[in-house]
């Protein structure tokens, strides 16, 4: 059996952990009046075909 203050501080771990609440950053609409950055080219783009049913 484990020692009390070990079952505490296990106690204590479990609780806080409970406390801590996911959270999801949401963004935010840009302000009235200001601009998007300017984006240079855009990105290059390409496509992968995997064949899983090949010989």
């Amino acid at each position: 059996m484990l020692p009390g203050f070990i079952i505490e501080q296990i106690r204590q771990r479990e609780e806080e952990a409970k406390r801590e609440v996911p959270r999801i950053e949401l963004p935010l609409p840009m302000p009235e009046g200001s601009q998007a950055p300017e984006r240079e080219e855009e990105p290059t783009r390409g496509v992968v075909i995997i064949d899983l049913l090949a010989d």
